[in-house]
C-alpha cells in the first residue's frame, strides 16, 4: 500500500485504546500521525497543519463533537479527506456524517482492510 506512506494523519479520539487501535492500523503505513481528543483540538491541529492528508474523525467527542468540527474544519480545508468514525452504525449517521462534510464513513470496530480500503477508494 505504497500510496499511505506518504500520509499525515490526524486521528480524532478521545478513546485511548481506540487511538492506540488506530496507530497501530496505520503506523507502519504512514509518515505522520496526529491526535487530538475534542473537536477543539482538531480544529486547531488541522488549521495549523494544512498538509494534512486524512483526518479519522470520531462522531462522540468531549466538548465538540466530530460533525461540528468536521463543519468548522470544511470552512478553511476543503481538500482533506475526512472520514467519520462511530460506534453506531445507523443509515441516518452516515448521512449525517456526510452531510457534515465527512467523504466517508466507517463504523466500529475498525478492520484495518476496511479502513485501508476506504483510504485508498478516495486517494487513488
Amino acid at each position: 500500500m505504497s500510496i499511505l506512506k506518504n500520509l499525515k494523519v490526524l486521528i480524532v479520539e478521545d478513546e485511548p485504546t481506540s487511538y492506540t487501535l488506530l496507530v497501530e492500523e496505520l503506523d507502519d503505513s504512514c509518515k505522520e500521525i496526529l491526535r487530538a481528543v475534542d473537536g477543539f483540538e482538531a480544529i486547531e491541529i488541522a488549521r495549523n497543519n494544512p498538509d494534512l492528508d486524512l483526518i479519522l474523525m470520531d462522531i462522540k467527542l468531549p466538548l465538540m463533537n466530530g460533525l461540528e468540527a468536521t463543519k468548522n474544519i470544511r470552512a478553511f480545508n476543503q481538500e482533506v479527506l475526512i472520514i467519520a468514525e462511530t460506534a453506531y452504525a445507523f443509515p441516518e449517521d452516515r448521512a449525517l456524517a456526510l452531510a457534515a462534510g465527512c467523504n466517508d464513513y466507517i463504523s466500529k470496530p475498525i478492520l484495518k482492510e476496511q479502513l485501508l480500503s476506504l483510504i485508498e477508494k478516495h486517494l487513488l
